[in-house]
């Protein structure tokens, strides 16, 4: 259930043992969800959504969930059906959507909410944000088009992302996922590497998204030695000014 305090709350659920800074696990639709509540007087949740090929235990995501809680703000890190099933290729997009409603009915639609995804993850955010009423979304690494693939005309996506974050592809010409960004509806941060494969969105004010360049970082946001900085600064960049923009999102949302 919801308090409508912001905090996410499910008496009943199973204590989790996936990481110390787990307190409670959930079992949705054959997805696994991990919640942490916030330590402090909440301000609001945030839902992690991982990327096509590992979890929300590693890298950035892990950061913040294990910032966010000391900030006042409750995390919901979601593990899709596949990787709870021990599979490596993502479900469809489709059912990846429909498990987060799923999973967001099961929190009781906490408000207000900000959707964190890395690479698929954040499509799935972006396409979800208005129906599931999430007041903002944050996109570490949104994945425009496969390396090496022109964009093709939009059509029915048959599959999700893969190179840097595994998965599968099909034949032939992707199309851009540059219209997922742009129909969002509610403020966007994407977070993107300058050397990302991936390619790099624009910001657009009248849309309201912005673009976080992080310098020397590519997909996964790795480095090379001859950019002068390691792996972990950059996760803390991303971590820290994600962390800012959400709380400046949700204390302007309100319960």
């Amino acid at each position: 259930m919801h308090t409508g305090s912001g905090d996410i709350f499910l008496p009943g659920t199973a204590m989790a043992d996936a990481s110390s800074t787990d307190r409670t696990s959930l079992d949705v639709d054959g997805a696994r969800v991990f919640l942490v509540p916030a330590t402090r007087a909440s301000i609001g949740s945030v839902v992690l959504l991982h990327g096509a090929g590992s979890g929300t235990d590693v890298g950035v995501l892990s950061v913040l969930a294990a910032r966010l809680p000391g900030r006042g703000i409750g995390v919901a890190r979601l593990e899709m059906p596949y990787r709870v099933a021990g599979r490596r290729a993502p479900d469809r997009p489709a059912r990846l959507d429909a498990v987060l409603h799923a999973v967001m009915d099961a929190l009781g639609r906490p408000r207000p909410v900000v959707l964190v995804g890395r690479s698929m993850g954040s499509r799935v955010a972006c396409r979800c944000a208005r129906t599931t009423g999430a007041a903002a979304v944050v996109a570490f690494g949104f994945p425009l088009c496969p390396p090496g693939k022109p964009a093709a005309p939009a059509k029915k996506d048959l599959g999700e992302d893969v190179g840097h974050d595994g998965g599968r592809e099909p034949l032939g010409s992707r199309p851009s996922r540059l219209p997922e960004l742009l129909a969002v509806g509610v403020p966007v941060l994407v977070l993107q590497g300058d050397r990302d494969t991936f390619g790099m969105p624009d910001p657009d004010p009248a849309r309201h998204i912005e673009v976080h360049v992080l310098a020397g970082a590519d997909h996964a946001m790795r480095t090379r030695r001859k950019d002068g900085r390691d792996e972990a600064e950059v996760v803390d960049e991303a971590a820290t000014v994600a962390t800012e923009w959400i709380i400046a999102r949700l204390a302007s949302t309100g319960p």
